[in-house]
């Protein structure tokens, strides 16, 4: 049995070797970077780095992961799969009611995050996931650097494309995943389990 060693290491962000984090600066900084260069200047705008972005709370945390959501071509109409970290009480349901994903199809991971006060660095999302306590699968997916949201408006980070395992012993047991939200820093920003099956349908 995988011991709580084990989750913890498996949660943490990999690290490059000889790589090191430079000094933190001010999101007006990153702004006025080469802000001659028209196409690195509309870049930085889609991720919120503008002159005098700094907004958002800054008594809360500096990330706030508001969702984590599963898309599909396949997903019947109207139907949707989406995770509220905070909501405590819908993720002990899933430990009951877990999350059915159909087999054999192609679908993505995405997140919904606000982001306050100032530039985050390296953010990124970990999860593992197990099967009768053995370890099946690790997603760890750079989201990368943002300014902060504007007008309250959360960023939407939507991950490669997956296709789901198939066939009846991968459809029998339920999976449990353990998600992560982390930064360059190892700041935690979410941290959350839920639990998810495979069907022949939605």
């Amino acid at each position: 049995m995988a011991s709580h060693d084990d989750d913890a290491s498996d949660l943490m962000p990999s690290q490059t070797e000889g790589y090191k984090l430079g000094e933190k600066k001010p999101v007006d900084h990153y702004a006025e970077l080469d802000k001659e260069d028209e196409s690195l200047a509309r870049w930085k705008a889609s991720l919120g780095i503008t002159a005098n972005a700094a907004s958002g709370s800054s008594s809360g945390p500096k990330v706030d992961v508001v969702s984590l959501f599963l898309t599909s071509p396949t997903l019947p109409e109207g139907k949707t799969i989406e995770l509220n970290p905070k909501d405590t009480a819908m993720l002990a349901g899933l430990k009951k009611n877990p999350v059915t994903i159909k087999e054999g199809v192609d679908y993505n991971v995405g997140m919904r995050f606000l982001v306050n006060g100032d530039v985050i660095s390296g953010l990124r999302y970990i999860h593992v996931v197990k099967r009768s306590g053995i370890k099946v699968d690790k997603m760890e997916q750079m989201l990368g650097s943002y300014g902060p949201s504007k007008d309250g408006q959360p960023h939407v980070s939507n991950f490669p494309t997956e296709e789901s395992p198939s066939g009846m012993i991968a459809r029998s047991g339920t999976y449990n995943v353990k998600s992560r939200v982390v930064d360059d820093d190892a700041n935690i920003y979410a941290d959350f389990e839920w639990c998810f099956k495979l069907g022949k349908e939605w």
